[in-house]
């Protein structure tokens, strides 16, 4: 029987590197043969007004591309795919960084442009099959240094766009000190330029909001703490988040160090600091789209990336 395609995706975000391994079965089923993360925060300095990174934040970025890419070849994949997002794409040295992993690891890398990143975001939700039914939708996906927005009319994109909006620039921004309790001046500021961006994108929201689906590490965090709260996986916890739920969580937040946020079950020590600064993103977006709830995914854009590869094999 022959073995059904694979292909790795490997992105490259301004807090995390993520690694999806998937093969499509002739019934156009995919299953996941490998899924990792590793922290890499090479999006430190993004918000600076000539962002460029770091010798540290390519160091540790080099780092865990070329551990992903060893774990790849150990799955026979027809294809690798290593895509970077806003971190490398605002960055004045972003092209140095993608010589030093292709010297290093013989890959390329593709700099996503926020539309195209958007997109493959889109083509990922389409992936989700507990979404099947979806019609009319919105989609947000909040990263390290940008936040996409998306509408789909009859599962077809109808909007998309990149905004500045990412956890780690918004905490660099906006917050101090990431190390001491939450400062309320702070996050207010925070939350009205989220708002004044979202209002100013032209990013039409309708009266009746339909279905808002939220993907990201961030989102994935907040239904990881609430699973963790009920002893369950972050995968076996309820996908529909309420906004009150996600301010409910703000508010335990608010009063703790960065070293008592570490030790919340499900939030990940590395994205304790920018956590609150993503959960105030989100709350802006509920704000402005007038949505009660989100429906949370983790088919976003690797596997759009991934999807697309499959579809030409």
């Amino acid at each position: 029987m022959a073995i059904p395609p694979r292909v790795a995706v490997i992105d490259i975000g301004s807090n995390s590197i993520k690694m999806l391994v998937v093969a499509r079965a002739a019934t156009g089923q995919y299953r996941v043969l490998k899924n990792r993360t590793l922290d890499a925060r090479i999006g430190a300095g993004i918000s600076e007004t000539e962002p460029k990174l770091s010798e540290a934040g390519m160091t540790r970025g080099l780092g865990a591309v070329r551990e992903l890419v060893s774990e790849v070849a150990e799955f026979g994949v027809r294809r690798t795919i290593l895509v970077a997002t806003s971190a490398v794409r605002d960055a004045s040295n972003g092209a140095t960084f993608c010589q030093r992993v292709k010297t290093a690891t013989k890959q390329d890398i593709r700099i996503l442009s926020g539309k195209e990143e958007a997109s493959y975001i889109g083509r990922g939700l389409t992936c989700d099959p507990e979404l099947e039914e979806l019609q009319d939708f919105y989609v947000f996906d909040l990263g390290g240094g940008s936040l996409e927005c998306l509408s789909f009319k009859q599962r077809k994109v109808e909007q998309e766009l990149s905004l500045q909006l990412g956890c780690v620039r918004l905490t660099e921004k906006f917050i101090k000190d990431p190390g001491a309790p939450l400062v309320q001046a702070e996050l207010a500021a925070l939350a009205a330029h989220a708002t004044a961006e979202l209002k100013q994108s032209g990013f039409k929201f309708a009266e009746t909001p339909p279905t808002a689906v939220f993907t990201g590490g961030s989102m994935s965090t907040v239904r990881a703490i609430l699973g963790a709260q009920q002893q369950q996986k972050m995968e076996d916890a309820d996908p529909l988040i309420s906004v009150e739920t996600i301010g409910g969580m703000l508010d335990y937040l608010a009063p703790m160090s960065l070293d008592q946020r570490k030790a919340i079950p499900g939030l990940p020590s590395a994205r304790a600091d920018v956590f609150p600064a993503a959960i105030v993103t989100m709350l802006a977006v509920a704000n402005a789209a007038r949505i009660p709830s989100f429906v949370h995914s983790v088919y976003n854009l690797r596997w759009g990336l991934a999807a697309e590869a499959l579809d030409q094999m």
